[in-house]
């Protein structure tokens, strides 16, 4: 940017503040139960920074190819897929829908218990956490020799063979279980954040910046870059053969593509007001009470 005459603090600036305003729209837009997902597929991907590395895990509707989101964390454990099935349960309108994950057995525990809901009883209590009958679960274990991959196989973990057919076929997720739509989204982020490259030196040296150019691709990716496998036939007189269409509008949430100016210009409407509480008085100790606490004086004459 030295040829624009932008200082490289400021280009930071800018960045964080795309990125902060991008997690945002994406808690207001996405993150609002509205989302019909039908077939999920998740993976995770370590990153380099500067002096060690991070796990980044993201998740993506298969029928839309939206977004859902991504957490970073600097271990691949239970904490790291808790908080990418939060970011999927917080999209979804409904919780009966396929899962399709890699080998890693963290997967399963977290999805079955991250899509669990509670059963009111009207006892005192905590509720009792019904599990969820339409969740379908199925894995790609792969084998690797030398970092390659040999050989693959699939599992279904929960559900049965006929029923997650059904759902690939309907969702166009391919014929048998697979991570290739997650996969392939891998490598748009790869293209399009340097940080993600393999062998680069473009490192990332904060965890916040890497949240934020993040959440800046994926904003853009979700409203502002048409997919070519989302395209339609355009109406007869147009002129025109396809109607380009992005993630967002696959998914219901706009009904245009938007230009990157839109997107960053786009207020995002305040939360609902409420009455914030009165904090209540502390209650008075009657002056009998007080008097009998009080210590009593022994008087020797």
């Amino acid at each position: 940017m030295a040829g624009f005459g932008c200082d490289e603090r400021t280009v930071a600036d800018w960045e964080h503040r795309a990125g902060a305003h991008g997690q945002a729209m994406h808690e207001a837009l996405v993150q609002q139960g509205q989302v019909d997902l039908q077939h999920v597929q998740a993976d995770e991907l370590w990153v380099k920074l500067v002096g060690r590395r991070l796990w980044l895990a993201m998740a993506m509707a298969v029928p839309s190819r939206l977004w859902l989101g991504g957490v970073v964390s600097q271990s691949r454990d239970r904490a790291l897929l808790a908080q990418l099935v939060a970011l999927v349960r917080a999209c979804a309108v409904s919780l009966a829908i396929l899962v399709c994950v890699d080998g890693l057995a963290g997967y399963v525990a977290a999805f079955r218990n991250g899509f669990r809901t509670p059963e009111p009883t009207g006892k005192p209590g905590r509720p009792k956490l019904r599990p969820e009958p339409g969740l379908q679960i199925g894995q790609v274990i792969k084998q690797y020799r030398q970092r390659r991959v040999v050989s693959s196989t699939t599992r279904v973990v929960q559900g049965t063979p006929e029923q997650i057919e059904a759902v690939l076929a309907h969702s166009g997720g391919g014929k048998q279980i697979n991570t290739a739509f997650i996969e392939r989204l891998n490598g748009t982020w790869r293209s399009r954040l340097a940080a993600l490259v393999r062998r680069g030196r473009a490192l990332a040296r904060q965890d916040a910046s890497l949240m934020s150019s993040l959440y800046l691709v994926g904003g853009l990716y979700n409203f502002c870059t048409p997919h070519a496998s989302l395209r339609e036939l355009a109406p007869s007189g147009g002129g025109r053969q396809w109607q380009e269409r992005t993630p967002a509008m696959a998914a219901g949430l706009t009904d245009h593509c938007w230009s990157v100016s839109e997107w960053l210009h786009h207020r995002i409407p305040p939360p609902p007001w409420a009455a914030p509480q009165r904090p209540g008085r502390k209650p008075k100790v009657p002056r009998v009470w007080r008097w009998a606490l009080r210590p009593h004086r022994v008087v020797y004459l």
